[in-house]
């Protein structure tokens, strides 16, 4: 995989848990309705890598998922101009991440978690992508 870019998505575990995108293999990522996280969905290559945050309860990166295709139309939106790609389940994280660590963390005090809190799809440098990996005592397989 050369290069992948790097991304935050957000769900509310009640809505759909990381654990429920591990028993389902793969996802479409659908019902997002800001423009700017359907820019970023649009932005999103197969191969991809996604930190998944858990939003609202638990509120911690809890795991990794993997853009399987690139952005088509959404399917729970017909005839209208929103996006959507397919996830993966990669891998859980050994611990998660919480909302309060990565406040905490001043090499952090750029992450869209803490400048874009409001966005449930954003862009993520790859150094913060290896960082939160490393706070959630995970690694990539290789």
């Amino acid at each position: 995989m050369a290069n992948p870019q790097y991304w935050l998505i957000k769900s509310e575990p009640s809505v759909y848990a990381y654990a429920q995108l591990e028993k389902d293999k793969q996802t479409e990522w659908t019902g997002i309705r800001s423009f700017e996280a359907r820019n970023n969905l649009r932005a999103m290559k197969p191969g991809d890598l996604c930190l998944y945050y858990h939003s609202n309860e638990g509120k911690a990166v809890v795991g990794i998922a993997k853009v399987l295709t690139s952005a088509g139309p959404d399917s729970t939106a017909p005839d209208e101009d929103w996006a959507s790609v397919k996830v993966a389940a990669l891998l859980p994280f050994k611990q998660a991440v919480d909302l309060a660590t990565v406040k905490a963390t001043a090499t952090l005090k750029d992450f869209p978690l803490i400048t874009r809190s409001r966005l449930s799809v954003a862009s993520v440098t790859a150094e913060h992508f290896k960082l939160i990996l490393k706070m959630g005592k995970t690694a990539l397989p290789k």
